[in-house]
């Protein structure tokens, strides 16, 4: 007969039989909850997968739309509150994208805003020639400007000489940049200046804003519509939008400058790899294999080799040195101090600073009745500029003792070079005795000119 009593063995047989039972049966009720949610984490993550490219894409579009509507705010704001509005239009990606612009806003066809351009006769051949083509495709035609007096490269080389931009090339900058960029400015009777500098451009752009107030004839109103552009944003919107753009995005120039000193990115290595041929700064060995280019509205290669942070003009101004050593990146333009004055002389009628006209000047050069400090001077250039209020100084020093007086220069350069070895401005001489002796040192203080003058 079967017991009547368990056993202590039975017993716990009994009891793993029942736990073992539980765990094959009903192994979730005794699990944590941590449990739970690893497995409900599991199931939700896969069941809301997203395409992750899509969604890039999709916040870029955003971005980009947002920058298109507050370009073309800041460009009904400056033209419909002025009446000359100009944009001096280099042809390079943002300002075909400000072309795209203002032609999407009317304001090309029915010539609200003027393009204007400047020729420095070094540009590449494809510059000029794209210019051209946006005219034809936009309906407009641009105001172009070159070296003051020169119709073309051969006018030029024979009254600057074709290596002007290697013997001084802050003088060039004057010559073939500055001086017809503010020229153009007053001629159109611009009021406010439509450009393509950005914030990602570099650091001494770093903090421009959409508007700026340019000291220029009582303050010349500044618009930046790309001021918040990053590089690629401007590629994305040409891409966008199919803009025409300047052919040598496709073989491998971010921005276009002058011919003779502007490269294909990524280079060859150090400036000394490359030769100027043609006008043309070429790379002695060939153009490197891995050049990104822009074609077909997108980019072939490593595209963050152009659109890194200040990487736009990377391959621009190679070989370049300001007079201090320095390495060029701004071609004087947009540089402090160069937009001061275009449309005003230096030292007025109240100055005490006296003008001489040419036979004036020769004479004084000869012998006259006191001795002479002159300065030989172009008003738009940024140094004689800058020695204005010394000048004046030394004028007021030296009242009584000497004539101090002004030549503009620039308007008569082969006089001023055959008769006072002038090279670049500003040059002081003096005039003593029928003997001239030149000022070599860059100090233009009262106390430094002073010093000169009475020594000579």
């Amino acid at each position: 007969p079967p017991p009547t009593t368990c056993t202590p063995l039975a017993l716990l047989t009994m009891k793993v039989a029942l736990f073992l039972l539980a765990l094959a049966t009903g192994a979730s009720a005794f699990a944590p909850s941590s449990m739970h949610s690893r497995a409900l984490r599991k199931s939700t993550t896969t069941t809301m997968a997203f395409d992750m490219e899509a969604s890039i894409q999709e916040t870029k579009d955003m971005r980009l739309k947002h920058l298109e509507e507050q370009a073309m705010l800041a460009l009904k704001l400056a033209v419909e509150n002025h009446e000359n509005p100009v944009f001096p239009n280099a042809m390079i990606a943002g300002d075909t994208v400000i072309t795209h612009l203002l032609d999407r806003l009317g304001y090309l066809k029915n010539g609200k805003v003027t393009i204007m351009c400047v020729d420095t006769y070094h540009l590449f051949p494809e510059t000029m020639e794209f210019l051209k083509e946006i005219e034809d495709h936009y309906g407009f035609k641009a105001e172009i400007f070159a070296a003051e007096g020169c119709a073309d490269k051969a006018e030029y080389d024979k009254k600057f000489g074709a290596d002007l931009w290697m013997e001084d090339v802050e003088q060039y900058d004057k010559v073939c940049k500055v001086e017809p960029f503010q020229r153009g400015l007053k001629t159109c009777k611009t009021d406010v200046m439509i450009n393509g500098r950005t914030r990602w451009q570099g650091f001494e752009r770093a903090y421009i804003d959409l508007f700026e107030n340019a000291p220029i004839g009582g303050g010349l109103a500044k618009v930046n519509p790309l001021a918040y552009w990053t590089f690629e944003d401007t590629f994305d919107y040409i891409a966008k939008y199919k803009v025409p753009h300047h052919p040598l995005h496709a073989k491998g120039y971010p921005s276009m400058g002058d011919a003779k000193d502007t490269i294909a990115i990524p280079g060859v290595g150090p400036v000394e790899n490359y030769k100027v041929v043609d006008g043309i700064l070429t790379p002695i060995s060939g153009e490197p294999l891995d050049v990104v280019k822009f074609e077909n509205f997108e980019f072939v290669g490593d595209k963050t080799k152009w659109l890194d942070y200040a990487s736009e003009r990377l391959g621009r101004f190679q070989g370049l040195k300001n007079k201090d050593g320095t390495t060029k990146t701004e071609c004087g333009i947009h540089v402090a101090g160069a937009e001061q004055t275009f449309d005003r002389d230096l030292w007025d009628a109240d100055s005490k600073v006296v003008e001489v006209s040419k036979d004036g000047l020769i004479s004084l050069k000869e012998g006259g009745d006191k001795p002479t400090v002159a300065v030989v001077y172009a008003p738009w250039c940024q140094f004689c500029q800058a020695m204005e209020t010394e000048y004046e100084g030394l004028a007021k020093e030296l009242s009584g003792s000497f004539e101090v007086v002004k030549f503009r220069g620039d308007e008569e350069r082969e006089f001023v070079s055959e008769n006072f070895d002038v090279k670049s401005f500003p040059t002081i001489v003096a005039l003593k005795d029928g003997k001239m002796i030149k000022y070599d040192s860059e100090e233009r203080t009262v106390e430094a000119m002073k010093k000169f003058a009475e020594s000579a």
